[in-house]
């Protein structure tokens, strides 16, 4: 899902908002709950999601420890490049080792967060997959040590 600066044709009102912050508290709550919750009917509910699945700006995910998947290294790696850093982002985000590409201003122009099933896999990544790529100058590589909190129930504002 991509973000961009706001825009009217992006902005949602307050009960669409409510949705969103009960399914990020219990992204398996039923839209009769939900409706329940935020005061409209299960059907509007249900269009409501759907319109926000559709426009990109709610995606429903299970989210799940990498470690005890069988993923045992993840990382963040700052990536320095020249060019058009569009073209690498988007050459990066289709590498199924990646799971969150963003654009940064600052020392790096790249973020990429990177989820691997052991060392050997992580250097054939970024090795051959991402510094070898055209326009990338530097990478600067963040290891995970342990996750101590990963949450996506911030809310709406």
């Amino acid at each position: 899902m991509s973000r961009t600066a706001t825009t009217k044709s992006t902005l949602i009102d307050g009960a669409s908002k409510a949705i969103i912050e009960q399914l990020q508290h219990d992204g398996r709550k039923s839209y009769a709950e939900i409706g329940k919750k935020v005061g409209l009917s299960e059907a509007a509910v249900r269009q409501r999601v759907q319109k926000l699945t559709e426009n990109g700006m709610l995606q429903i995910v299970a989210v799940t420890d990498p470690m005890q998947m069988g993923y045992y290294r993840q990382a963040m790696i700052g990536i320095r490049c020249t060019g058009d850093t569009r073209a690498i982002a988007e050459t990066i985000a289709k590498l199924t080792e990646t799971d969150y590409v963003v654009h940064t201003a600052g020392s790096f122009d790249i973020l990429v967060e990177v989820i691997c099933e052991n060392d050997d896999e992580f250097i054939e990544l970024l090795n051959s997959k991402i510094r070898s790529l055209p326009g990338v100058i530097s990478t600067e590589t963040f290891v995970y040590l342990k996750l101590h909190k990963q949450f996506y129930n911030w809310g709406v504002r």
